[in-house]
């Protein structure tokens, strides 16, 4: 009985497999990483960001974390990154990257709602998509940094679509974040209503890194979004996702 117990409170908390869907028809194939923990309620499509792919250091303690507080998560490479490329694809492949990448998790959901979104570039090319109305089965998006203007070059212009998104957005935004000035982002999400909440992260820049003078470190800002999503999810009507259009193969 004793050995029994003990095997019980070994397992996992979650288990990750592997996966691969066509991103677009001329780029072929691209890899994923389903994370699911025990009792998860939903599912996020994670997109990273321009520099890095699914595995980067941020994304994975950032899936962890999710995973910890019941969120299972659907991370996903561009084509330029899985073909090991540094520049980006062009948009239209992204775009059609991320809505396969969505398609592909509700196959696999098994009915969990789905919400999507990003880290900097993969959150901003998640509400492009949504914008254009490709997204019909996720519940919201949350951008992991929003950047709002190219490094350097102030300005709105990156937002203007996001008035064309029906569902709820979740903004996590470094108080330090240099593509996305608490001055120009506060008032776009105040254009936006109440579709739009924006979480400040004190400190942190566009990495979510902090300095050690702020007497916080990157782990706690980690648990912090986490935590700041889990508890705007609590607060979304959430539904069985849609019947899925395409399947993820393992």
């Amino acid at each position: 009985m004793r050995e029994a117990s003990e095997a019980k409170l070994a397992q996992p908390k979650f288990g990750v497999t592997e996966h691969r869907f066509e991103a677009t028809t001329s780029s072929g194939d691209v890899s994923a990483l389903l994370m699911r923990p025990l009792g998860a309620d939903c599912l996020l499509v994670l997109a990273h960001g321009a520099g890095a792919g699914m595995c980067h250091p941020f994304m994975e303690a950032l899936a962890a974390r999710l995973a910890d507080l019941r969120i299972a998560t659907f991370r996903y490479q561009f084509p330029y990154i899985q073909n090991g490329r540094r520049r980006p694809d062009y948009q239209p492949i992204l775009l059609k990257t991320v809505r396969s990448a969505v398609s592909a998790a509700s196959a696999i959901s098994d009915g969990l709602p789905l919400f999507a979104g990003g880290k900097s570039m993969g959150g901003r090319m998640t509400s492009l998509a949504a914008s254009k109305g490709a997204l019909s089965t996720i519940h919201g998006i949350v951008f992991f940094g929003f950047p709002l203007h190219p490094a350097q070059k102030p300005g709105i212009e990156r937002s203007e679509h996001l008035r064309r998104i029906g569902v709820p957005l979740l903004f996590l935004q470094g108080t330090r974040d240099r593509m996305a000035p608490l001055d120009l982002l506060e008032p776009v999400c105040r254009d936006l209503g109440q579709r739009a909440t924006l979480h400040r992260v004190a400190g942190a820049d566009h990495g979510f890194h902090v300095l050690k003078r702020s007497g916080r470190t990157d782990d706690e800002v980690q648990d912090q979004l986490a935590g700041a999503t889990r508890s705007w999810i609590d607060g979304q009507e959430l539904s069985p996702s849609a019947a899925p259009t395409a399947r993820a193969r393992r």
